[in-house]
């Protein structure tokens, strides 16, 4: 009996670390499917670096591509989980892809017929030159979640007009107000003590010495009245001619533009050069305003900005506005990446305007005198919106002619020329002035 007891003893406890151990290996295989779950995304491209994965990017994908929205081709935020998860397709099927996309598709694979067929026969760039780790790098970066948008954070102290000094300038105005004021009534308290004096003195003053006004006393002396009219006369000669001399200087003039175009951004973080979209400045005595069409050459693409470009006066979503602004007046429909027809358009503002007997050649000062934009624009890589930064006087442009000295080394052109105006004026260098730059032919008709 005994050892029947003991036999039904080690069978009970058998049983018991049997279903011990099944509910252990049930609760394992739970959190490791939970586990799984939580990270499926990322594990599809957890073998490669993302920082790689967006340099070649940028460097072979984006043309046609964005990640979170359709352009010439899909979508690839996240592109591989999707396709497993949609479409049951793998890492070698999304490599063989994008090394042929051409040969997956006449091997009459159903999915990359229908992509095909989607994107209107757009055939895919072909990449056999993408080693395995490339694309495992490729994937990983488009399987990073969307990063949330930047807020910029707002300068302390803007606004309100600066003086020379640095002041407001109302503070300016409303000091030199305060400082006549206080100029007016130390004449009034003089006046009053020497009256006092006087009494004390025993002095007899008449009633209008007494309690005349300033304004009788400085009419009855002639020599004051005299001094101060020929002062008047003068200062107001002196405003009067400045102003009629600035007539037409429109120096400062920034109108505001049916598209917030940024130089800051274009020229400037992008580095675009000038003559890119002012191609006519290397041909023409115009610099050209450039067509919607140059626009459209990056913008096709480009449908908002990096969240870096943001500042405190203008959000991301203020230059997001702007492009479409440019695409309604291109007639571009970005969803379905095509045109439409219906263009609009944009009545930009000219801002530097010279007068209609004034001759200026670009290209003669950009392609022969090598002259950089920024001499008579200004910093305009700098400028969020651009302003007339130079006056563009005739006094201004006589000046740059006597000081500038002609390019010539290297110069076919100027060959001949330079010799003989070397040998005529004994000097190396010479400037626009002495090459007939003064003559009054050469800018007027």
């Amino acid at each position: 009996m005994k050892e029947s007891y003991q036999s039904l003893d080690d069978n009970s406890t058998f049983n018991m670390k049997q279903v011990i151990y099944r509910k252990l290996t049930s609760k394992i295989l739970n959190l490791g499917l939970i586990v799984l779950l939580t990270f499926s995304t990322s594990l599809y491209a957890q073998d490669g670096d993302p920082a790689k994965g967006k340099s070649l990017f940028n460097t072979n994908c984006a043309a046609c591509h964005k990640l979170d929205k359709k352009m010439t081709g899909p979508a690839l935020r996240k592109v591989e989980s999707r396709l497993a998860d949609d479409h049951g397709l793998d890492r070698e099927w999304l490599a063989a892809w994008i090394r042929n996309s051409a040969g997956l598709i006449k091997s009459g694979d159903a999915y990359a017929n229908q992509i095909f067929n989607e994107y209107n026969g757009t055939a895919m760039t072909a990449f056999p030159t993408l080693s395995d780790q490339d694309i495992n790098d490729l994937l990983a970066y488009t399987a990073q979640d969307k990063p949330a948008p930047v807020v910029p954070v707002a300068v302390p102290g803007g606004g309100g007009t600066q003086g020379e000094a640095g002041l407001p300038t109302k503070l300016v105005l409303g000091a030199l107000a305060l400082l006549f004021g206080l100029l007016a009534l130390a004449l009034i308290l003089v006046r009053q003590t020497l009256n006092r004096f006087a009494e004390a003195k025993g002095v007899e003053l008449t009633e209008s010495q007494k309690n005349g006004s300033l304004w009788k006393s400085f009419v009855q002396n002639q020599f004051l009245v005299l001094v101060t009219a020929i002062l008047l006369l003068l200062t107001s000669a002196y405003f009067a001619y400045g102003y009629f001399m600035q007539i037409g200087i429109d120096q400062g003039y920034q109108p505001v533009q049916p598209i917030q175009f940024s130089h800051r951004i274009h020229a400037g973080d992008n580095g675009i050069d000038c003559k890119y979209c002012h191609s006519s400045a290397r041909v023409s005595k115009h610099s050209g305003i450039p067509s919607v069409n140059i626009c459209m050459n990056c913008h096709k693409s480009i449908s908002e900005v990096a969240p870096a470009t943001a500042t405190a006066e203008h959000s991301k979503e203020f230059y997001d506005g702007e492009i479409q602004k440019l695409y309604a007046a291109a007639g571009w429909d970005d969803a379905e990446q095509k045109y439409t027809g219906e263009t609009k358009p944009i009545k930009w503002i000219k801002i530097h305007n010279l007068p209609d007997f004034v001759y200026f050649n670009h290209s003669q000062h950009v392609m022969v005198g090598g002259i950089q934009c920024q001499t008579c624009h200004g910093p305009i890589e700098e400028m969020e919106i651009v302003h007339q930064e130079s006056p563009l006087t005739m006094g201004w442009c006589i000046n740059c002619h006597r000081e500038t000295n002609v390019k010539v080394e290297d110069n076919a052109y100027y060959t001949k020329i330079h010799e003989q105006l070397s040998k005529k004026y004994g000097v190396d260098k010479l400037t626009v002035a002495q090459q007939g730059g003064l003559e009054c032919g050469k800018c007027h008709y």
